[in-house]
């Protein structure tokens, strides 16, 4: 415990003084391993490294970044909005729900809560502005609405936590599909009190000659998440090659539907997606060698007895787990929270008997509620950098958001069948 301390100390104080996170891992593991084993432990981390980043399932992750990149640059992210608009813009603060709406179905596409907001953001917070939305309620909206994008699948952090919990993809996406619906829900009637707040307009009145109309140009986006989600739910492909499936179905729609995706925006694709799997897969490299520092050192089962010697009880412990990521989630972003941490509490988690599924899908709404608390942060500040507010003027109306997600955390936490329902029904 005593070593498992000093070490997580020691990251954090080097992610504080902005030392990249993937930079501070490895170094704490290097002067770890070099402490206790010498020198010739050297050949053996470049081995561990190269292991850890060569994880097969990993290779879903960039393959999602770069299917979410084409379909934005595809104009996909346009005829969703259009089509969420002619569903919900007759409602008062219609474009906040449009918001909503478009996030989504965006969201069993890309994977990627900061992909959301990048891509619906710059479309929909400066629409909003200009009808009339405070910019700080704009980039609420946007930003807490972006966090369905990790609970429902694909869900990138869920491939993350998969990989590192050893346990089964699939069921964590089926597990997001319930909560991830009741969260939209639930920020549906947030926005509907903001609205009558603010005053906020209506859009065009309801039309189902409209709704049709967008329906069918919407429809190859549509299809998207159908073939990608159904062949992996249905056992058809594994996840790493439905996110393969998507990157083609994406430039096939691109490039010969609708026509929108040309080689510069493909280029742009391409490299965005090859920067944040970079990013990702730098971290896993670094955390792969602390994880097993940690494992020769039998850290998580030192962690998982004196936790147990406290308390056996797994609704005690899922408590106090649940108060540790959401600490970790205001200062870490999701990957690294998830890399660093899962393999140390899973010997925990298994020992008082959580489901490792339904343990993913808490961890996993952890983490987005993290992406929308300071200090980090990370989907609020893209928000809020688009919508051109203060951080702290949005988080003032964002906290109503984060109420109905912490909910929604708590029902999931304590009602299991919420996300488990239907993972028990189609798989157990």
């Amino acid at each position: 415990m005593t070593i498992m301390l000093i070490l997580f100390g020691a990251v954090l104080a080097l992610v504080l003084i902005n030392v990249p996170i993937a930079v501070s891992l490895g170094i704490v593991a290097v002067i770890a391993m070099l402490a206790s084993h010498g020198l010739d432990s050297l050949p053996n981390m470049a081995i561990v490294i190269y292991n850890g980043a060569t994880n097969f399932p990993l290779l879903a992750i960039p393959l999602f970044i770069l299917a979410g990149a084409i379909m934005n640059a595809s104009g996909i992210s346009q005829r969703l909005i259009a089509f969420a608009s002619a569903l919900f813009g007759w409602i008062r603060g219609g474009l906040a729900h449009v918001s909503i709406g478009s996030s989504l179905f965006f969201a069993e596409i890309s994977g990627s809560a900061v992909a959301d907001v990048a891509a619906l953001g710059s479309i929909l917070i400066p629409g909003m502005k200009a009808r009339g939305y405070p910019a700080p309620v704009a980039a609420a909206v946007m930003s807490s609405a972006a966090t369905l994008a990790v609970i429902i699948p694909p869900s990138i952090p869920m491939i993350l936590y998969a990989v590192m919990a050893e346990t089964s993809v699939v069921q964590l996406f089926v597990a997001g599909i319930v909560p991830g619906i009741i969260g939209a829900i639930g920020l549906m009637v947030v926005a509907s009190f903001l609205a009558r707040r603010y005053d906020l307009p209506r859009e065009a009145a309801f039309s189902i000659k409209r709704v049709g109309k967008t329906a069918r140009e919407a429809l190859w986006a549509f299809a998207l998440p159908i073939i990608i989600l159904g062949g992996i739910f249905g056992g058809v492909v594994t996840a790493t090659e439905g996110a393969a499936l998507a990157v083609v179905a994406a430039l096939f729609i691109g490039l010969v539907v609708y026509r929108e995706l040309d080689l510069k925006h493909l280029k742009i694709a391409v490299i965005e997606g090859g920067v944040q799997t970079a990013v990702v897969m730098l971290l896993v490299a670094t955390s792969s060698l602390l994880g097993t520092y940690l494992t020769e050192v039998q850290a998580p089962q030192a962690l998982a007895q004196a936790v147990s010697d406290f308390t056996a009880n797994k609704w005690a412990v899922l408590a106090l787990l649940n108060v540790l990521f959401l600490f970790l989630g205001m200062f870490l972003h999701s990957a690294a929270a998830i890399i660093l941490v899962i393999p140390i509490v899973m010997p925990l988690v298994r020992a008082v008997g959580i489901d490792p599924v339904h343990f993913g899908l808490i961890v996993t709404i952890n983490l987005g509620i993290g992406q929308q608390t300071p200090p980090v942060a990370s989907v609020l500040m893209v928000a809020s950098s688009i919508a051109k507010a203060s951080v702290w003027d949005v988080t003032k109306v964002n906290i109503w958001f984060i109420g109905i997600l912490i909910a929604v955390l708590m029902l999931v936490t304590y009602v299991p069948v919420t996300g488990m329902g239907l993972v028990d029904y189609f798989y157990r």
